[in-house]
C-alpha cells in the first residue's frame, strides 16, 4: 500500500529504495516512542504539484522536535526542498508525505545525539473518506497538558489515538471524539473539529489540542470571508446541540460529521458553512506555495 519495489525514500542524506532501507532495532523511538513526524499533502495543479503550506509543517516538525530535546540536521527550507524532489523521483503529484524523525540506540531515558530523518511519500485519499460520518465521544481522555507537550505532534502520543478510534469503530462507529481534563471537547483522534451553530462557528480554543494547519486555514477562511468563528472550550452538550460539525487535518482534509453518539445534527452537509468552507479549501491546496511548486 505504501510502497513498492520501486519506491525512493530519503534517508538522513542518501535515497534509498523503501524496501532495501534500515534502522536499528535498539532506537529510542522505536523502545520509548520518543519521535516527532508530520503529515503534508500535495495536489496537482494546471502547472505541476503544490505541496500545500509546506514551510509551516517543517516549522512545526522542528517545534515538536525543539520541544522534545531533539535537534533537526537539516533547515526548513533544506526540507522543503527534499519534499519536492522526493514527489518528482517518485513521479507523484497528488500525494501524501510523511516526514518522521527518529532517535538512535539509546535505553536510557534522555535524549540520544543520533538523530535520523525519514520522508517518503505514496499515494493515499481522505482519511476519513467523503461521506458524512459517525463520530463517537471516546471513553479515553485526550493526553493532559501537565503531562505532555500537547501542541507537539509526537510519535507516542498516538498511542493515545489507537485506544480512542479502536474503541469508536468496534462500536460501530467511524471516528472518535475525545474530552479534554475539563471535560470539553479536544479533537477527534487524528484531526481537529469545528461545530456550527446558528450560523457561526466554534472550535476548541489552544492549550489541550494539537494546533492543526488544517484547522488554521480554516480559521484562515473564515476571516477572508467573514464567517464568524470563536475559539472556546465546547462541553460535550454544546457539541450534541450543534447544527452541524467537521474534522479538519491534512489527511481527513475537511470531512462532514453527521452524527454524535445517538444524535443526528439537523443541518445537512450540503447547506452548512462547512461545506462552503470546503469548497475554498480545495482551490487554496492548489496554489498556495507558488514559489516552490514543481512544474512539469
Amino acid at each position: 500500500m505504501y510502497y513498492n519495489n520501486k519506491t525512493l525514500v530519503f534517508l538522513n542524506g542518501d535515497w534509498q529504495y523503501a524496501e532495501d532501507a534500515q534502522t536499528s532495532l535498539y532506537g529510542q523511538t522505536l523502545h520509548y516512542g520518543n519521535g516527532v513526524f508530520e503529515g503534508i499533502r500535495a495536489y496537482k495543479n494546471d502547472v505541476g504539484f503544490n505541496i500545500f503550506k509546506a514551510h509551516e509543517h517543517y516549522e512545526r516538525l522542528h517545534k515538536s522536535a525543539d520541544l522534545m530535546h531533539i535537534k533537526i540536521p537539516y533547515s526548513v527550507e533544506e526540507l522543503v526542498s527534499i519534499s519536492y524532489e522526493l514527489l518528482d523521483r517518485n513521479n507523484l503529484t497528488d500525494a501524501y508525505i510523511r516526514p518522521l524523525v527518529y532517535l538512535g540506540a539509546n535505553m536510557a531515558l534522555q535524549p540520544t545525539d543520533e538523530v535520523n530523518v525519514f520522508i517518503c511519500a505514496w499515494k493515499w485519499e481522505k482519511y476519513l473518506g467523503h461521506d458524512p460520518i459517525k463520530a463517537k465521544i471516546s471513553s479515553y481522555q485526550r493526553i493532559h497538558p501537565a503531562s505532555q507537550h500537547v501542541e507537539a505532534k509526537v510519535v507516542g502520543h498516538y498511542t493515545n489515538s489507537i485506544l480512542a478510534t479502536t474503541e469508536a469503530k468496534k462500536l460501530g462507529y467511524d471516528e472518535a471524539i475525545l474530552l479534554d481534563y475539563t471535560q470539553h471537547v479536544s479533537e477527534g483522534s487524528g484531526a481537529n473539529i469545528f461545530i456550527e451553530k446558528n450560523g457561526e462557528l466554534y472550535t476548541p480554543s489552544r492549550g489541550n489540542i494539537l494546533p492543526g494547519i488544517t484547522r488554521q486555514t480554516v480559521l484562515e477562511i473564515c476571516k477572508e470571508h467573514g464567517i464568524k468563528v470563536t475559539e472556546k472550550p465546547i462541553s460535550k452538550a454544546q457539541l450534541l446541540e450543534a447544527d452541524a460539525a467537521f474534522f479538519t487535518g491534512t489527511a481527513a482534509e475537511i470531512a462532514p460529521i453527521a452524527q454524535v453518539n445517538d444524535t443526528v445534527f439537523p443541518l445537512s452537509w450540503e447547506d452548512s458553512i462547512g461545506q462552503s468552507i470546503y469548497h475554498i479549501y480545495r482551490q487554496k491546496v492548489l496554489f498556495n506555495d507558488l514559489q516552490n511548486q514543481t512544474i512539469i
